[in-house]
């Protein structure tokens, strides 16, 4: 009877849960990991051999390389499983819950790599519209590679191998080159986000009496993340340099043939096609020539000004430090303090420049410089020619 009674009992009495449900108590986001924030980068990469590494589909996995990998990314292959293991053992200590991470890699992916293919299809629209007017009675691909790669052609006989060889290796290079300014971008955000972890914690405290406990942990987090920012530079230092010399190279050229020449192709075949019945009505070459020119400048203007997040969030702890209240003030704050001020946190191109703000503006000076050099010289030569060809 008794056993009949509570049975009935269940249906009325009312069953209080534990406020804390044990589901609760389970994370509900999943951290910004390594491999999951950089894991489109890294598959794009792949699909061109570069960074070729296994397991970039798992969320925790090991990483190993091989040695069939281009030259300019062969010490990041080689030195990428011991950078994913020691970001593993960093994100153990100090996970980082930052949703936005893995969107910003991709959205950066998505848009670095539809404007480098909208360039070179403007490019072989371009070539195509040349060699219509230079090549009439060759083929349209024959003319097309011949127009296009001159400094192939000129030499060695034409072949549709050897075209279809050129040309992707030509479409290997140009993916190269944008990828490289897209692979710094990702890892750029990665090390601000982690420092952008510790900044958090801070902001949070300024001004707040805690204890000492609280700014050891937050140093010693500090140090870890300052810790991690060396150890990328120190494998990806060399991408940072090619990525923003071959920048500047480019854009010292364009510029230099934009002022001298004008937005146009100043090629006799190019010229003869403006009006003709192509796409763009010939002015194919102008159009590539000024979206390639802005692309560039934004693109390297974003490598530039992202990678220097990086050294940014590294010095947003020193005001907090400052604001910390006298009764609390220990010795953790003051050796927090000289970590910040001490330590410059940034990527750097094989440790001969830092890149920060003032880099920006630095590499746009050395630019008019060189512009200002080259049109001395050119004027100069100019006026030699002049001189030397004036009747007697």
């Amino acid at each position: 009877m008794a056993k009949g009674l509570l049975k009935n009992t269940v249906h009325w009495i009312p069953i209080k849960r534990n406020k804390v449900d044990v589901t609760e108590l389970k994370p509900r986001k999943v951290p910004a990991t390594f491999l999951l924030s950089l894991r489109a980068t890294l598959i794009i990469g792949q699909a061109f051999s570069l960074i070729p590494v296994i397991g970039v589909f798992k969320k925790n996995s090991d990483i190993s390389t091989t040695c069939i990998t281009m030259i300019m990314f062969l010490q990041v292959a080689r030195k990428w499983p011991d950078l994913a293991r020691y970001t593993f053992k960093i994100e153990d200590l100090d996970p980082n819950y930052d949703t936005n991470l893995t969107y910003k890699c991709n959205g950066t992916c998505a848009v670095v790599l539809t404007l480098a293919l909208l360039e070179h299809i403007l490019s072989l629209l371009s070539a195509f519209a040349g060699a219509m007017v230079c090549y009439p009675d060759s083929s349209l691909y024959e003319g097309f590679v011949r127009h296009f790669y001159p400094w192939v052609f000129n030499y060695l006989p034409y072949s549709p191998v050897l075209g279809f060889v050129t040309q992707f290796l030509h479409f290997q290079s140009t993916f190269i080159w944008n990828f490289s300014d897209l692979f710094v971008i990702c890892m750029s955000y990665y090390l601000t986000s982690r420092l952008e972890h510790v900044n958090m914690k801070l902001l949070a405290a300024q001004g707040k009496y805690l204890p000492e406990v609280f700014w050891r942990t937050t140093r010693e987090e500090y140090g870890r993340a300052a810790q991690l920012v060396r150890k990328v530079d120190d494998v990806i230092s060399g991408i940072v340099f090619i990525s923003f010399a071959n920048n500047l190279f480019f854009i010292c050229l364009q510029l230099f043939n934009t002022l001298e020449h004008g937005i146009k192709d100043t090629s006799e075949c190019n010229s003869r096609a403006e009006g003709s019945k192509t796409i763009l009505g010939g002015y194919e070459a102008a159009i590539y020539f000024l979206f390639s020119l802005i692309y560039l400048i934004a693109r390297s203007v974003a490598v530039s000004l992202i990678a220097s997040q990086v050294n940014s969030a590294s010095n947003t702890p020193a005001p907090v430090l400052y604001d910390v209240p006298s009764p609390v003030y220990c010795v953790e704050v003051q050796r927090f303090l000289d970590q910040v001020n001490g330590d410059k946190v940034a990527l750097s191109g094989l440790q001969f420049f830092s890149v920060t703000r003032g880099l920006l503006l630095t590499v746009a000076g050395t630019i008019v410089t060189y512009e200002l050099v080259m049109f001395q010289f050119n004027s100069t030569q100019d006026s030699a020619t002049n001189t030397t060809q004036a009747p007697s």
